[in-house]
């Protein structure tokens, strides 16, 4: 098979790169992340600007019309910078669930806005009982009217926080876990009843948590089919996986590159420490954890828009896995080998061990997912 980018994708991919080296510096970001916003207004700008933020959107949108493989690109490069700014949330799953679920006059409302980096958008699907399963949702819509009362939480939700429309899950019947009786519901954060309660994750973004407290909306905000928008929300948590896979390829390769060097630099007993064997052995098994997350992100990008079965759930599944458990045992060796310096604040490669545990945390860690991959194995 042939992984090599065609011309327009390697553009793609350089101009992303070249951004991010020239305009986010580890400084930067440090900066950054002590915002009220959390993130750069300037370099989300920019993004759009270059018209990065309209990737994965169709022409009729303003967008590209960006697959998998180029959204890959984008998202492998952020990841390479730590990028704080709500590029999945906003671009990926919030822009993907109002694409797929939305009526015409939602898409125009909504989408044109998001392409163009405008409109921010955030998404809430998990609550603080959910534990990764997007289907056990205890918040409630219902029917007042022509409209609908949302009673609910909403758990870490990145980017919620500065969103110009926020998109929801909610009962509108059926128990907590059930499929069916999910429903999707995209709201104006200035409505009445909706709180948000602001605070830093580990990995140096803004999470929020948002209660809704009596929220009157009307049927404009209902996204798609009422009860039956369970399909919706996998599929495009599938394309956020894969998403996620790119991004965690970027981190894991700037950390291995950070360890490398510290090995070629710290001296002990007159010599680099990269000169001590079990010190050699443990950076190759870090880079060859790289290379079976970078197959393994490349293998989910090339399903991320394609149809949805078991076949790509499986893929899905086992590339979140397989990228989990590397981002794990590179983080956790590169601090082993860096020693105390590689858990400060003020030295990078801390930074982008936190990432790599956000990201297995974000949409399922290894451990659900090998229970999902073994259960779909069985079922098959």
């Amino acid at each position: 098979m042939d992984f090599q980018l065609n011309e327009e994708q390697q553009m793609l991919q350089d101009t992303v790169a070249r951004l991010v080296r020239g305009e986010y510096s580890f400084e930067k970001r440090l900066a950054f992340s002590e915002t009220d916003l959390g993130f750069s207004a300037d370099f989300w700008k920019q993004l759009s600007e270059l018209g990065l933020t309209a990737v994965p959107f169709s022409e009729e949108l303003g967008g590209f019309g960006g697959g998998g493989v180029e959204v890959q690109s984008v998202m492998t490069e952020l990841g390479r910078g730590l990028c704080l700014e709500p590029y999945l949330q906003s671009i990926i799953l919030g822009g993907g669930l109002i694409g797929q679920a939305g009526n015409d006059s939602q898409k125009e409302n909504w989408l044109t806005g998001i392409a163009s980096g405008e409109l921010k958008a955030a998404v809430g699907l998990q609550e603080p009982q959910s534990f990764y399963d997007l289907n056990n949702i205890e918040t409630r819509a219902e029917k007042n009217g022509e409209g609908y009362v949302l009673n609910g939480r909403k758990a870490v939700v990145i980017g919620g926080h500065c969103a110009d429309v926020i998109v929801i899950s909610a009962r509108t019947s059926g128990d907590s876990r059930d499929t069916n009786g999910i429903t999707l519901f995209a709201l104006s954060p200035e409505t009445a009843g909706i709180e948000r309660r602001t605070y830093p994750t580990i990995d140096g973004a803004k999470g929020c948590d948002i209660t809704l407290n009596k929220v009157q909306v009307s049927a404009d905000a209902l996204l798609g089919e009422e009860g039956k928008a369970a399909g919706v929300i996998e599929f495009q948590a599938g394309r956020a996986i894969a998403a996620l896979c790119a991004e965690a390829v970027g981190v894991m390769e700037i950390a291995n590159e950070l360890t490398l060097e510290y090995l070629k630099q710290r001296k002990q007993f007159g010599v680099p420490i990269g000169k001590f064997q079990v010190l050699q052995h443990r950076m190759v098994d870090m880079m060859s954890e790289l290379e079976q997350a970078r197959s393994m992100a490349i293998l989910a990008a090339s399903v991320a828009d394609g149809e949805q079965n078991d076949e790509r759930r499986r893929v899905l599944a086992g590339a979140k896995n397989v990228i989990g458990r590397a981002g794990q045992f590179i983080s956790e060796s590169g601090i082993q080998m860096h020693g105390g310096i590689g858990m400060t604040w003020e030295y990078n490669f801390a930074h982008y061990a936190k990432r790599l545990i956000g990201i297995n945390h974000q949409l399922g860690d290894d451990d659900f997912h090998l229970e999902r991959y073994a259960n779909l194995l069985q079922a098959s």
